[in-house]
């Protein structure tokens, strides 16, 4: 007994119909994201590349540019920015002197001055810029520091409420 399979040679489906492909092949294939591209994207951001400029460069639309490396373009000069630190600190302990002056000296531009409490008085001592006006203070920061002042009739409630239970 011989059973007929039409499918099995991959020509039709089960009704007999010819198989078709599930995409249409014609047309542009679609863009393909690599590493290789992020990095490419990253680091003409981080140079101050145009989009545009990137795009052609790249030989794709700035559309496509834009949907596929959203990420890059906006923090890629942060990304190349930490991956050439990463780079000086393996460099540092590995015992390479000039590394090691220019991780201190970008160490030593980027170090935030000393944080100050809002409507302290700053010392005399301080390095800061004292020719600087103060950021005024927001509505926040106003009632807490009025509510740490003593009014000058703090103690008078006391001594009311003290008469007033003596009557």
């Amino acid at each position: 007994m011989k059973v007929e399979n039409p499918a099995a040679g991959g020509d039709v489906d089960l009704f007999g119909q010819p198989l078709t492909p599930l995409r249409d092949r014609r047309g542009r294939p679609s863009f393909s994201k690599t590493k290789e591209n992020q990095d490419f994207v990253m680091v003409r951001i981080a140079a101050g590349w145009a989009q545009k400029r990137i795009a052609e460069d790249m030989g794709i639309d700035e559309k496509t540019l834009r949907k596929h490396f959203s990420r890059e373009l906006e923090m890629g000069a942060t990304f190349v920015d930490g991956v050439m630190l990463d780079v000086l600190m393996r460099k540092v302990r590995e015992g390479h002197t000039p590394s090691i002056r220019q991780l201190r000296e970008r160490i030593q531009d980027a170090a935030p001055a000393a944080p100050r409490r809002p409507g302290r008085p700053v010392d005399q001592d301080d390095d800061g810029d004292d020719d600087a006006p103060a950021a005024p203070l927001g509505k926040k920061e106003q009632a807490r520091l009025a509510a740490q002042e003593m009014p000058d009739n703090y103690g008078d409630i006391f001594d009311r409420l003290k008469n007033r239970g003596a009557h």
